[in-house]
């Protein structure tokens, strides 16, 4: 199950007491590249073991010892990365890069984020690719170093690291759309008219995963219904944004998306039997549901219905001509307030956006948000990234990060519940209500 919740404002459920100034640097002192080894710096780089394997990160570590000699690469690469580290970092020894995004269950990245102890990595934007002549800036896609996911005290600094991004949006089988001579639901209102088509042949309109799949299309559906200005107050809690207008539309699309839900999803939304509401799309038993491009190598080997065909559509548009949305998710690299070689730690960073680094990356699936990239994929992945080139806007960055609050994550509050909506557990009004509740406490505690 590949995850990616940009939830910086969840409750951090780890600490390690760290004491870092605010600016990032650590009060030990350590400022200067140590771990010396047969005159090579010794980068200690940990990457979280995901859906694009291992073999690539072997490969890149490859390719940068032999663009830079002077480095020697150890690596640990988990599927379970923070078991694999945590300790380590809590008896002082601490890796010099990390490869994990915020959104785990251990929600370790925010605990750091939290307390103060990444390290500030604003200048990397200006260094020059390790081993070109262009700066990282210079490279990125616009945009990506620009929200609350890279920068998360809203200071103008950065730092995360972006890395591999996915367009997220509603997965279909185009074949079967095709099959039955159906078009693709522009607007919200052209949505229930297809549910109630496809539930006279016995197919449900919608699925999900699990509840947490509902961040990306919590976010896009925000950002249509009040735009850029109104989703950036509810990122920061915003008081009575949750009771707003624009709010109790998001809310109630939701409400009545949960009566076209197939009635299995509930019961299988976890993280044992996700992949069973997912198989519901290939059977042609549900029509739609929330993912990302991972989804497609998640289901490389499962049964599916003749003919097949992964198609992929933004959100509805709430209204006919509105915007429609396709939330953009992306992997977060960092390097510890305490790590002992950040300024080594800082050129590998660099070196991560080389055209060298991005093509070992594309071919293990993973995509770097560098301009041009997307035009050198092939086959869904083309299908996929080119999304924002059909009238679709991207939207990126999650909740603001605040001091941890006991009892409190807005994961809970605004996704999690939707399991009860679904089932009908609670109302949408009572669900309304928690979400404001909870931005009112995270509020107070706004860094």
């Amino acid at each position: 199950m590949k995850k990616k919740l940009l939830m910086a404002g969840m409750t951090a459920v780890l600490s390690f007491g760290l004491m870092a100034c605010s600016n990032g640097e650590s009060t030990s002192g350590q400022s200067k590249d140590s771990s010396k080894a047969d005159g090579k710096t010794t980068l200690q780089v940990a990457a979280l073991e995901s859906a694009y394997g291992k073999e690539m990160w072997t490969k890149i570590a490859d390719a940068y010892e032999t663009a830079n000699p002077d480095v020697k690469i150890e690596l640990t690469v988990d599927k379970n990365l923070e078991e694999a580290i945590s300790p380590k970092m809590k008896s002082g020894d601490y890796p010099d890069a990390v490869l994990l995004a915020t959104g785990r269950k251990l929600a370790l990245t925010e605990t750091l984020i939290k307390d103060k102890a990444l390290e500030d990595i604003s200048d990397i934007l200006d260094k020059k690719v390790y081993g070109e002549d262009v700066t990282v800036k210079d490279k990125l896609i616009p945009g990506f170093t620009e929200t609350l996911a890279t920068n998360p005290y809203n200071d103008n600094k950065t730092y995360l690291a972006p890395m591999f991004y996915s367009p997220t949006g509603l997965f279909y089988n185009a074949a079967l759309f095709k099959e039955k001579g159906w078009e693709v639901p522009k607007t919200w209102d052209e949505m229930w008219a297809l549910g109630d088509k496809a539930k006279a042949e016995g197919i449900s309109l919608f699925t999900y995963p699990t509840t947490g799949y509902f961040d990306a299309f919590m976010y896009s559906l925000l950002l249509e219904a009040g735009g850029p200005d109104f989703y950036n107050k509810a990122m920061t809690y915003k008081d009575g944004i949750w009771n707003s207008p624009e709010a109790d539309q998001v809310f109630g699309i939701v409400g009545k998306l949960g009566k076209y839900t197939a009635p299995t999803t509930v019961a299988n939304a976890n993280d044992q039997n996700y992949k069973k509401n997912q198989q519901l799309i290939l059977d042609n038993k549900a029509l739609f549901m929330p993912n990302g491009t991972w989804v497609v190598g998640e289901m490389e080997d499962a049964p599916r219905a003749e003919g097949f065909e992964w198609g992929m559509t933004s959100l509805p548009a709430i209204k006919d001509g509105g915007d429609r949305y396709a939330f953009t998710f992306f992997e977060q690299m960092w390097i510890p307030a305490k790590a002992k070689n950040k300024d080594a730690a800082k050129d590998f960073l660099t070196f991560l956006y080389s055209d060298k680094a991005a093509d070992i990356f594309a071919k293990a699936g993973a995509v770097q948000p560098i301009e041009g990239m997307a035009s050198k994929l092939t086959g869904d992945n083309k299908l996929f990234y080119s999304i924002y080139d059909n009238g679709a806007k991207a939207g990126m960055g999650g909740f603001a990060a605040t001091e941890a609050v006991e009892g409190v994550s807005m994961a809970d509050a605004l996704f999690a519940t939707i399991d009860s909506i679904v089932s009908g557990d609670k109302t949408v009004k009572e669900w309304q209500e928690a979400v404001e509740a909870a931005s009112d406490k995270l509020r107070a505690a706004l860094k």
